[in-house]
């Protein structure tokens, strides 16, 4: 997809360069009399009168060259696809890594995780703290 938008864009600046050349290339409306009097517009490449059909059919072809590609980069520039995620995302499952809940936790930490939940000190004394087999208690003291 980046590839259609590049050569877009791509055609889009070399269908403006043509523009820019060939409108400086065309005479201007001033031109005409001088050509009337002889000044030797009549011996040009494209002949008297030749010169401003193809000039301008050329312009009109280079201008709707710009509008298509103008077109199709705003179509592009909507329609684009949404991006998912980033590299991790396509790992496989056994290689990501376990989420916090899944580690097992020490004795001290349900504790300490109780009392950054509630904000309070209070609350920390009437949980109760895990059994670790032996006879000592791990509760704080009021």
């Amino acid at each position: 997809m980046n590839t259609v938008f590049n050569i877009i864009v791509i055609v889009q600046v070399l269908s403006a360069l043509t523009i820019i050349g060939l409108v400086l290339l065309q005479h201007g409306k001033g031109a005409d009399m001088g050509a009337a009097f002889g000044s030797g517009a009549s011996g040009s490449l494209f002949g008297a009168t030749g010169s401003s059909n193809f000039l301008s059919k050329s312009t009109g072809l280079a201008a709707a060259i710009f509008f298509i590609a103008t077109l199709a980069l705003v179509y592009l520039g909507n329609h684009r696809s949404a991006v998912t995620g980033g590299v991790m995302e396509n790992l496989p499952a056994a290689s990501a890594p376990a989420p916090a809940a899944a580690i097992p936790a020490t004795s001290a930490e349900p504790v300490a995780a109780s009392v950054a939940a509630s904000g309070s000190a209070g609350a920390a004394a009437s949980v109760p703290a895990p059994s670790t087999g032996s006879a000592q208690s791990n509760q704080i003291p009021k």
